[in-house]
């Protein structure tokens, strides 16, 4: 081989070899930059949800705090379904939410309260019932032995002994004055000591009778009266709800002793705020419905509207007068009272049982009556009322078909499926949440202040000066001024509605203190920024 032979055979490997390396290059780079853009697009161990209407295999995302749950798609074969007795029903529209609904306080029925006390000033000797005893009118409850009663048996046994001496007296004057043996004035002087003996007895007798010893008693000879104790009967029937004393108290006519209810009938009371007054009036059908009992529901009335208006909750008295024949409804129980007929407009409602939680989310499903055996998980916003149903707020519409028995086997057979990661990030919206609120920024710093009756707990939250943050208010309670939050610094002012997180979110710039008060100026608050 000559030396050009040999060059000319080597030009051709060589340009082949360089060809190979440059796609070799291209190719990689390729790749590389492929999955830089997709690194970006979808953060490493995140999958994507599923879209409504949409079924997925894989487990959906968690959406950012604020954003409501994405649908998942679950789906179930006919003996799946009929083994779990799940029950679908159309979602219908809430009957009370065409009224208007006050909380109440269950409280006796003041005209049937009596506070039992003795007549006679003693020493208690003998306590007959207990305390939540029923009673019947004119039961013995307590005896009183009585130094003031004994003095007064033992003057009116000297009086009546007396008048019955001078009566035998007379009845001789008389006689002696018929024979001629007596004058008539001196039967003139005994007849006016008679009737002067005479009033002394029904003086001492009356006296008797104020201190509650029956005429029955009075009647008996001297030697079969009643000794020197008194009987403290009940007023009425009912029940004693307060017991004062024992025996070996010291007790006089303003010792209250007992207390005794007839619960037959109660007030349920409620707060009326000042911008319905205008809907309701005296006579206005009332339902009322407690926690405790959610099948009870008791017809009443409105009886009453306090004319004065509280100053602070800006509020009146609203008293509804039910019956209680079985007892179920007890002194100092929470209700909720529906006020029927007032307007308002209707709201879709679902049982409570139809509720699945997921993280700190609620959920329903929703059947698809053109594919039995396929749910939708979707969540929902609601209020809870006091019986079984709740009111939606957001999530579903009247007409729609949800699992109302059963749902928790759809539940479990999504999370057997993997179709939804199992941290859901808290949502922000909707009255029920039941945990704090919190962002996916872990710079953000957070705190939680609920309103109540006594003002704001805590009533001072410390932040860092420079970090973003966020302040939840919760009102807990109706029977606050605290209906709104104003920062007069910040100028924000928020309406705080019942059970309903809201987030103040601002930025704390440098240190020192903010105040926050509520709209009457009346609740006061602090943020230390340090």
């Amino acid at each position: 081989m000559n030396p050009e032979t040999g060059v000319n055979l080597r030009w051709p490997v060589l340009a082949t070899a360089a060809a190979l390396l440059m796609a070799a290059g291209a190719g990689a780079t390729y790749f590389a930059l492929r999955s830089a853009s997709r690194a970006e697009r979808e953060p490493a161990g995140m999958a994507t949800a599923a879209p409504r209407g949409t079924s997925s295999s894989s487990p959906a995302t968690a959406p950012h705090s604020g954003a409501p749950l994405p649908d998942v798609i679950v789906s179930l074969s006919p003996d799946a379904v009929a083994r779990a007795g799940i029950t679908v029903a159309t979602v219908g529209t809430g009957g009370a939410a065409s009224g208007l609904r006050l909380p109440g306080v269950v409280e006796p029925n003041a005209y049937r309260q009596v506070v039992v006390t003795t007549l006679v000033g003693g020493r208690i000797t003998r306590v007959l019932v207990e305390l939540g005893e029923r009673v019947r009118r004119g039961q013995t409850m307590a005896q009183v032995f009585s130094p003031e009663l004994a003095e007064a048996f033992t003057r009116y046994t000297s009086v009546r002994a007396e008048l019955e001496a001078h009566e035998r007296e007379l009845a001789r004057s008389e006689k002696l004055v018929e024979i001629g043996a007596a004058s008539r004035q001196e039967l003139e002087r005994l007849h006016a000591e008679h009737t002067a003996r005479r009033a002394d007895v029904e003086s001492a007798r009356s006296r008797l009778e104020l201190l509650g010893i029956p005429a029955s008693e009075l009647d008996k000879p001297a030697g079969q009266q009643v000794a020197a104790s008194a009987d403290v009967s009940a007023p009425i029937d009912g029940v004693v709800t307060e017991r004062l004393v024992n025996v070996g108290l010291n007790v006089d006519p303003t010792t209250k002793l007992f207390t005794v209810v007839d619960l037959a009938t109660v007030w349920v009371v409620a707060d009326l705020y000042e911008k319905d007054f205008s809907r309701v009036r005296v006579g206005s059908p009332v339902t009322v419905t407690t926690g405790a009992y959610p099948d009870l529901a008791v017809e009443g009335q409105v009886s009453y509207i306090d004319p004065q208006v509280n100053a602070q909750t800006r509020t009146a008295k609203l008293r509804v007068e039910v019956r209680n024949p079985a007892n179920q409804l007890r002194l100092g129980m929470y209700t909720d009272v529906r006020v029927r007929g007032v307007g308002g407009s209707a709201v879709p409602s679902i049982p409570r049982s139809a509720v699945q939680t997921v993280g700190e989310h609620h959920v329903v499903y929703l059947a698809d009556p053109k594919q039995p055996g396929t749910f939708t998980e979707r969540e929902v916003s609601f209020r809870l009322t006091s019986g079984k149903e709740a009111e939606v707020l957001s999530g579903v519409q009247a007409g729609d078909s949800i699992v109302t028995e059963g749902s928790f086997f759809v539940r479990a057979e999504r999370e057997r499926l993997g179709l939804r990661a199992p941290s859901a990030a808290p949502s922000s919206s909707g009255p029920m949440q039941t945990a704090d609120h919190r962002q996916a920024d872990t710079n953000v710093q957070t705190a939680k202040v609920l309103v109540g009756e006594k003002g704001y707990e805590p009533a001072r939250v410390s932040l860092r000066a420079g970090t973003p943050a966020q302040i939840t208010f919760v009102r807990t309670t109706d029977k606050t001024c605290g209906t709104e939050v104003v920062f007069p610094s910040l100028n924000i002012k928020r309406a705080l509605p019942l059970n309903e997180p809201v987030v103040i979110a601002f930025t704390p710039s440098k240190t020192g203190e903010i105040s926050f008060v509520c709209g009457l100026n009346m609740l006061r608050g602090t943020v230390a920024v340090q």
